[in-house]
Order: structure tokens, then sequence, then C-alpha cells
């Protein structure tokens, strides 16, 4: 099993540039890809603030920050990022034309040894990876938002996915911190699959008008320990991205994973969270407000 020295992040939107301050702190030479220099531009300013934070808040030192952001490069195409890695970790949005596109393009790129990770929340890593001369070598490394902060990363093993493979995602995963799961493929994986059904409930619930949005927060968090409401959470990841997993369970799994009404209405009005400013609740400043003000 070769070492990994190197990491390629394919993406630099709040996924990619998350994984990037992880790899980076976990000591690899990390390069971010983003074709827009406005997402790379954003991804360093952010990964700094957040590495700062962490400073201030005791969990790394000023040495290990600095160290770390000095790891990071920047490259504005995926040949650029590439073709160095040991490990290449696509962080494209939640859609099986764009991560299969993705990885036609680094088989090509990519040196015979070069691991590639989907960063798909739902998607069937086998199918990503039957695009490619390199199934074997393909793995999901399903991290979670915000990267820096969330502990667990479900690594997923695809029908092909070898045991060297297997190993050395586990151990990047451990050095950059986090919890390892293993799971055998399955639409959803473990976290997906669960989170889907329970947002897509209180979308049901919220429509029928049993209780408010920030009522039927509340009561998950203070009756059943969850650190975030359903509709919080939601608004976190994107409305679209829940959608278009509903979607491909409900594809996959049958009629228990439809998606709500009032979900779809939601996103057709674009009403997709925080990025876009309005969700189930409304943010004055869209993408960075911390605290959602209840619709």
């Amino acid at each position: 099993m070769p070492p990994v020295n190197a990491i390629a992040v394919i993406g630099a939107g709040i996924m990619g540039r998350g994984i990037a301050h992880a790899a980076a702190l976990g000591g690899y030479r990390t390069i971010l890809e983003d074709l827009l220099p406005a997402a790379l531009r954003k991804a360093e300013s952010e990964i700094r603030i957040n590495l700062d934070k962490a400073v201030e808040l005791g969990k790394v030192s000023a040495p290990d920050a600095d160290s770390a952001f000095r790891r990071i490069e920047f490259a504005g195409s995926v040949g650029d990022a590439a073709r160095e890695a040991d490990l290449v970790i696509e962080a494209v949005p939640e859609e099986m034309e764009s991560k299969i596109e993705i990885f036609t393009l680094l088989d090509k790129i990519c040196r015979p040894t070069t691991i590639l990770a989907s960063n798909t929340s739902s998607l069937s890593v086998t199918e990503i990876a039957s695009v490619t001369y390199r199934a074997r070598k393909c793995v999901g490394m399903h991290f979670f938002n915000p990267v820096h902060k969330m502990k667990l990363l479900e690594i997923v093993r695809a029908l092909e996915t070898d045991d060297d493979t297997l190993a050395t995602a586990v151990e990047v995963g451990q050095r950059m911190g986090k919890e390892v799961v293993v799971i055998r493929e399955s639409p959803g994986f473990i976290t997906s699959r669960i989170n889907a059904m329970i947002g897509n409930e209180a979308f049901y619930m919220l429509q029928e008008g049993i209780a408010s949005a920030a009522d039927i927060d509340k009561a998950l968090k203070l009756g059943l320990n969850h650190p975030m409401g359903p509709f919080e959470l939601v608004d976190l990841v994107g409305l679209d991205t829940r959608l278009s997993i509903l979607e491909y369970l409900h594809k996959s799994l049958g009629e228990k994973y439809r998606p709500a009404p009032l979900l779809v209405q939601y996103v057709k009005a674009g009403r997709l969270g925080r990025k876009s400013g309005r969700g189930v609740y409304e943010y004055p400043e869209p993408a960075t407000t911390d605290k959602p003000a209840p619709v």
C-alpha cells in the first residue's frame, strides 16, 4: 500500500474547502481546485478564518495552524491539481452526471496508482467508479458539514474497492482527525438514509400544520437530543441537495422516501437555505448568518 503524501480536492465549495482544511491539518500536501477564481479566493479566506478560530478556541496551536495553511495550494484546473496527487477527493455537487464527468477525466489524468474518492452523500460509488479503468482504487469518503468541526467520516466500499484502497481511506480519515465508519455500499449509506427520512417527515408535518418549523426543531433537539433541528439542518445542507438525495432514495428504495410536496415547492421557489438567504427560515446574510429567524 503506497503512502499518501499529496491529496487533491476537486471543488472549492463548502465541502471542498472543509476537506482541504482537514487534509492540511492532517499533515498532507493539499491541492484545492476550482474553475472559478472567486471560489478559490473565498476558500482561502474561509480556511484561514476557521484555522484562526480553532487557535482562538485552543483546539489547534498557532504554529500548527500556520503550517497547515502553508500546505494548501490552489489550482484552477483539474489537471494541475490531480497529476501529482496520491489521493483525489471529488467534492462537486451531488449529481451523478457531474461526478461521472469528473471521474472520467481523473482516470485519464492521474497516475495508475492514484486513489479516486467521491464525497457523495448518497449516490452509488460503484456506478461512479464504473467509468474508470481503476474501479478497485475507487472509494466513497462521505464527510459532514462543516467538515472542520464534524468528527464522522463514512468510508463507502463499492463493489470492486480492494482492501488496500479501503485501508488507505481509513488511515487518511483518521489522520484528518475523523472517527471512521466503514459501510458496504447501499443507497444513502447510514446517515443520509436516516436523515432524509427524518427531514422529509418534518416537511410533511409542517405541510399538515401539525406544528411550526421552530417548534418541530425544538422538539427534536430537546426531546431526542439532536444537536440541530431537521429544518435548521436542511437549511445548512441546502434544500436542493436534500431534494436530490430524496429523489434518488425514492427511486432506489421506494415510496417511503417520496419527497414531501412542500419541500419540492420550496426548491421551485428558490428557497434553498442559508446559501440563498431563505429556506425554511430567513437569513439576513446568505451563507454567513449563525442564527435563523423563523419565517
